[in-house]
């Protein structure tokens, strides 16, 4: 079996224009947010309270993933990380992360945080390659199954 391509995807901020795809996107995935579609358009809000930047990954002028992270003071949240189903290890969730956290920098944000289930193996070892390291953990945090998260952290700055 060969490995995925490796791609350059285009990373930009997310339009009213995506919320088709992004929705569908949410849709076919379990673990994304299934948001209301006026949430995920109140993410297109500059003014909203807490701040968002919400980015999407096209490749071939379609987007094959999203990203949102939400910022109060010095401290960001990852809220979600969607990358489409067969578009995986390919460069797209590494390119949304990268550049959520570039514009978070530049925001002056200093630590951003993530959390994720104790048992999702792939997506530790996906968030410790770029630098994320362990801060904590909410027991029994999860239901359905039963899991503990993990708290993450990246310094940025």
């Amino acid at each position: 079996m060969s490995a995925p391509v490796q791609i350059a995807p285009r990373v930009r901020q997310m339009a009213a224009a995506d919320l088709d795809p992004v929705l569908l996107l949410a849709e076919g995935q379990p673990q994304a947010p299934h948001w209301a579609r006026r949430a995920y358009r109140s993410l297109l809000n500059p003014l909203a309270s807490p701040r968002r930047i919400a980015l999407v990954a096209e490749e071939e002028a379609v987007v094959r993933g999203f990203a949102v992270a939400s910022a109060v003071g010095p401290e960001a949240e990852l809220e979600c990380l969607v990358v489409a189903i067969g578009f995986e290890r390919r460069g797209l969730g590494r390119a949304l992360v990268r550049s959520l956290a570039e514009a978070l920098d530049v925001a002056g944000v200093e630590n951003f945080l993530l959390e994720v289930r104790a048992g999702n193996a792939r997506a530790l070892a996906f968030y410790r390659v770029q630098g994320w390291v362990e801060c904590g953990r909410r027991p029994r945090y999860y239901a359905d199954p039963e899991e503990d998260a993990i708290l993450m952290s990246l310094r940025l700055g």
